[in-house]
This record gives structure tokens, sequence and C-alpha cells, in this order.
């Protein structure tokens, strides 16, 4: 799996002209499923999300976590993080996983945050065009990946 977690002072994302989810201080995530992923690397970066300290202590030193900060998270499904642009100009996703399973994997993420957190949990629609917004807090962005 890959995410690219950005800390945002807000984000959100709609379908359609329509809000379908949205955050104020947190993280949001693009979240895209490699063919080879399975659910204990899942697991392992969820948990990793939440412990990652990447917000400001009083000192202005990144010693907290999302949820020392009581934050919220929008997760968003990328499957275009493992587009090859190697040959060509057009770039191919062979690598992604297939629709059934990147959707399984990225429920599984979505609920993993909210059976292990109190925080707010907000989603973007696997499958659909989104109109994502945000603004980056810092900036700081991460690319993790397992």
């Amino acid at each position: 799996m890959k995410v690219v977690l950005q800390r945002v002072s807000e984000a959100s994302v709609s379908v359609d002209d329509e809000q379908i989810g949205a955050i104020n201080q947190g993280l949001m995530l693009l979240v895209g499923v490699h063919e080879d992923d399975t659910e204990e690397q899942m697991q392992w970066l969820a948990e990793k999300i939440l412990k990652l300290r990447v917000f400001d202590d009083p000192e202005g030193k990144m010693n907290l976590s999302v949820q020392d900060v009581e934050g919220e998270i929008l997760v968003v499904p990328q499957f275009t993080l493992y587009g090859d642009y190697e040959q060509g100009n057009r770039p191919s996703y062979f690598a992604a996983a297939g629709p059934g399973k990147a959707n399984k994997l990225y429920e599984g993420m979505v609920q993993y945050f909210r059976d292990h957190s109190l925080l707010n949990i907000e989603t973007g629609e696997f499958g659909a065009y989104m109109d994502v917004q945000l603004h980056n807090d810092g900036p700081v962005t991460l690319v993790l990946e397992r």
C-alpha cells in the first residue's frame, strides 16, 4: 500500500458538487492499493498513521500524533498512486489492485481507524470522480509505503 499523508488545517471531498466528507485539523490521506497488498500491510500502515508524530507540541517540535491533538482523518482512495510512467507518456495502472481487492483494503483501513481511535474519520467515495480540496498545514507531506 502507498499513502500520501498531508497534515491539514482543513480538507474536504465532493462528488457531483456534493460534499461527502470534510475535516478540520488533522490528516488527509490518499490511499493506493497494490495488487500484492495484504490485510497485514494495511493494518501496519493504519497503526503507524495513528501514532505518527507530525503535529507540533507547545515548543514547536513535531512530537504529537493525530490522536494526541484530537484531530480528524479524511481517507481518499487513489489508485493513480500506482501509475507507471516509465514507458511512453500515458501512465499505466497494472500494478494497482483491481476494484474488489482495492476497495476491501481501503474500507478495511477506514474501519481500522474507526475501531482503534475515537477520532472523526471521513471518507471519499471509492470509484468516483472526486474533487478534493485541502489547506496544507506546514506543509507536512509524507509518502508511506509498506
